[in-house]
């Protein structure tokens, strides 16, 4: 009998990740940023989201085969709370 070993690299045959930190407004208390993290998930594509209240930023960490930033903007706009990328 012989036997074979596969090693399987998760992402190795994906497309490279892409991570952009978004500007977004109208984050006025401590309860904006769990409102505007859930949007960003929803969005199929995304990997991570980090959104800090102090800065007003999000970022995000997403499959650009998948999603671009205009869906992520679009999403936290949808939550109330307009974002583009940060400069």
């Amino acid at each position: 009998m012989l036997l074979v070993g596969t090693v399987w690299i998760q992402g190795a045959f994906a497309a490279a990740e892409r991570t952009v930190t978004l500007a977004v407004g109208h984050m006025t208390c401590a309860t904006c940023p769990f409102v505007v993290r859930k949007a960003l998930q929803q969005v199929d594509g995304v990997d991570t989201v980090r959104v800090d209240y102090e800065s007003k930023t999000a970022t995000v960490a997403f499959d650009p085969e998948i999603a671009s930033v205009s869906d992520l903007a679009a999403a936290t706009t949808r939550a109330g709370y307009p974002s583009k990328p940060k400069e």
